[in-house]
């Protein structure tokens, strides 16, 4: 195993681990809002705030998909012993990980079913616009509105039409992190 795949945990997990958790459940539960992610550090091309959310969802029964220029060795070996998270394609992933593009297309995932809509994946969109004003949201955990630019508004608001089916997503940047679960509605 490569030396570099040991480094960029938790330093000081339990602690870490819940500052992270409590993060990414305030980013998911007010949609558009900006939080501070940060604790581990993965190989590139991921940003911290991407790397952070594995380490912090991921387990060995949680499948990851690795979108793009996020599928390297590097990486492969960095949530392989950090996490232990198998490994697999965009059709069985609990979570997705990588550049919008890369991601793409969103039909791919699984969206859940009828009786299960939680086994849905969760995509980790990474080097995602964070800055200006964006797209107007509203719904639950929003008071009024709010506004967070969104690479793809239209598949987005597609996305939120199949609720309580659909996908979930984390835009992440650097140490921040916004959320936009699929109940949120887009305009």
């Amino acid at each position: 195993m490569n030396a570099h795949a040991l480094e960029g945990g938790f330093t000081d997990a339990p602690r870490a681990a819940s500052y992270a958790f409590r993060a990414l459940m305030s980013a998911m539960a007010r949609p558009g809002r900006i939080e501070t992610l940060e604790g581990g550090v993965p190989p590139a091309p991921l940003s911290v705030a991407a790397g952070t959310a594995l380490l912090t969802l991921a387990d060995g029964d949680t499948p990851i998909y690795l979108a793009g220029s996020a599928d390297t060795a590097e990486m492969r070996a960095w949530l392989a012993f950090h996490t232990g998270a198998p490994l697999t394609g965009p059709s069985h992933a609990m979570f997705a990980v990588g550049r919008w593009d890369d991601l793409l297309p969103l039909d791919a995932y699984p969206i859940g079913t009828p009786e299960y809509p939680d086994r849905s994946t969760t995509l980790i969109v990474d080097h995602a616009s964070l800055d200006g004003n964006g797209a107007r949201l509203t719904g639950p955990g929003i008071q009024s509105s709010a506004a967070l630019p969104l690479p793809d508004e239209e598949a987005l608001t597609r996305n939120n039409r199949l609720f309580p089916l659909g996908l979930d997503f984390y835009f992440t940047n650097g140490t921040r992190v916004a959320a936009l679960p699929r109940s949120t509605r887009i305009g």
